[in-house]
C-alpha cells in the first residue's frame, strides 16, 4: 500500500463550518487520521443547513468538506466530555478550532492547557479578525467580504457591491490554515516543538486581493466594480456572439494580434489605441465594440473552434453542471465517488493535487453524527 504524506499525523478537529473543516478534510486526504468533535444531537452547524440534500437527506453543503474523518460526539460543557477531549488532544499532532475568543480556554482545552502535556502539538486557531481588538467580533464570510473591500470590487460599476457566489473568505482561509498547519509540521521534524498558529478571515480576504490590493498599497490607486472586465489587461471579458457568450482572455500583444487577425480585423492590431496593453486598457470601451461587432457574426462555438486554433483563450460561460462533464472530458478526475458501509454512495469534488509518488486518499466518506471507527483514541 502506497504511504500517505501524513498517515502518521493524527488532527483533532473542533472545528464547524466551511473554513475549519475544508483544511482538516485536505490534510486527511494527504493521509492524515482526523477525528471530527462535534456537539451530541447537533453536530456541526452545516449538517442541517439546506436545501439541497443529499439522497439519505443529508446537507450537500456538509458533505463537501467532511470526507475523510471520524465524528465523535461530546459534549464540552461537561466535565466527561472534557475529559475526553483532552485525553484525545494527548496523543494528537494537531488541533484545529474556530470558537470564539476565549471559548476553549473556557474549557481547559485552549493552546497552553494543551501544550503543558503535548509540547509537540500544532494548535490551529481559527478567528474572524484576530486576537486583538477585534478578538470579540463575530466572523463570517459574508461580513468580511464587505468589510474588506471584497465585496466592493465585485459586481457592475451600476450595480450594488456583491458577494462571490462562494464563501470565498472561508475557502482562502481553509487553505491558509492547511498550509500554517504543514509548515509547522515540517518545522516540528527538526526542532520536536509544536507551536500555535492563528489564521484570520480578515488577513486571508486582504491577501487574497492580490493585485487589486497591490494597486492601492503601490500605487494609491483604489479598485472599483469593473464586472467582468480586468482591471489591468484587456481584452479579457465576455464578449455576445450570434447565439451564446464566449469569454476571451488575451494575457500578451501577441495573442492581441492573433485575435484581430481570426475575427476579421487585422489592422485593428496596428491601432495606435490598441497597440500594447496599457492602451488597450484605456481604450477598452472602443476595443469591446469592436469586437463585440466582429463576434455578433458567428456562433459561440464556431468562434470557440477558430480562436482555439489560432492560439487564443476563450472558453464558453459555463454552468455547474457542464464544467463537470469538461473536467471529466479533459481527465481531470473531478469527482470522488466513496462508498458507505451500507452500500450507499457520496459523490464529492476531487482534492486537485496530483502527487505522483504519494497521492492523496479517499478512504472514508463524510460521517454521520458520532460515527467512527473504533475507540476515538485509536488511529484510523
Amino acid at each position: 500500500m502506497t504511504r500517505s504524506p501524513l498517515s502518521d499525523i493524527l488532527v483533532v478537529d473542533f472545528s464547524r463550518v466551511l473554513a475549519g473543516p475544508l483544511a482538516t478534510m485536505m490534510l486527511g486526504d494527504l493521509g492524515a487520521d482526523v477525528v471530527k468533535i462535534e456537539r451530541p444531537g447537533l453536530g456541526d452547524d452545516t449538517r442541517s443547513w439546506g436545501p439541497p440534500f443529499g439522497a439519505d437527506g443529508e446537507s450537500s453543503y456538509f458533505l463537501a468538506v467532511n470526507r475523510n474523518k471520524r465524528s465523535v460526539s461530546l459534549d464540552l460543557s461537561t466535565d466527561e466530555g472534557r475529559t475526553a477531549a483532552r485525553e484525545l488532544v494527548e496523543g494528537a499532532d494537531v488541533v484545529v478550532e474556530n470558537f470564539r475568543a476565549g471559548v476553549m480556554e473556557g474549557f481547559g482545552l485552549g493552546y497552553s492547557d494543551l501544550a503543558e502535556k503535548n509540547p509537540a502539538l500544532i494548535y490551529a486557531r481559527i478567528s474572524g479578525f484576530g486576537s486583538g481588538p477585534g478578538a470579540d467580533l463575530p466572523g463570517y464570510d459574508f461580513l468580511v467580504q464587505a468589510m474588506s473591500g471584497f465585496m466592493d470590487i465585485t459586481g457592475h460599476p451600476d450595480g450594488s457591491p456583491t458577494k462571490t457566489g462562494v464563501a470565498i473568505v472561508d475557502v482562502l482561509t481553509g487553505l491558509n490554515t492547511a498550509i500554517g498547519i504543514l509548515g509547522a509540521l515540517s518545522e516540528r521534524t527538526g526542532s520536536g516543538e509544536g507551536q500555535y498558529l492563528e489564521v484570520s478571515l480578515m488577513s486571508s480576504a486582504l491577501a487574497g486581493l492580490v493585485n487589486q490590493a497591490s494597486s492601492y498599497l503601490t500605487a494609491g490607486v483604489v479598485p472599483g466594480r469593473l464586472g467582468n472586465r480586468h482591471p489591468s489587461i484587456a481584452p479579457y471579458e465576455p464578449f455576445d456572439t450570434a447565439t451564446e457568450p464566449i469569454v476571451i482572455a488575451v494575457g500578451n500583444d501577441r495573442q492581441f494580434r492573433r485575435l484581430c487577425v481570426a475575427v476579421g480585423c487585422p489592422e485593428a492590431a496596428e491601432d495606435e489605441r490598441w497597440k500594447d496593453n496599457p492602451a488597450r486598457v484605456r481604450n477598452r470601451e472602443d476595443l469591446h465594440d469592436l469586437l463585440t461587432e466582429a463576434l455578433s457574426t458567428e456562433t459561440r462555438d464556431h468562434w470557440i473552434q477558430r480562436l482555439r486554433k489560432a492560439g487564443i483563450p476563450c472558453g464558453p460561460v459555463n454552468r455547474i453542471d457542464q464544467a463537470f462533464q469538461v473536467a471529466e472530458e479533459l481527465g481531470l478526475e473531478p469527482i470522488a465517488v466513496l462508498r458507505r458501509d451500507d452500500g450507499s454512495e457520496v459523490a464529492t469534488t476531487a482534492n486537485p493535487i496530483r502527487l505522483s509518488r504519494t497521492p492523496v486518499t479517499y478512504r472514508q466518506p463524510p460521517p454521520r453524527l458520532g460515527e467512527r471507527s473504533g475507540d476515538p483514541g485509536d488511529r484510523a
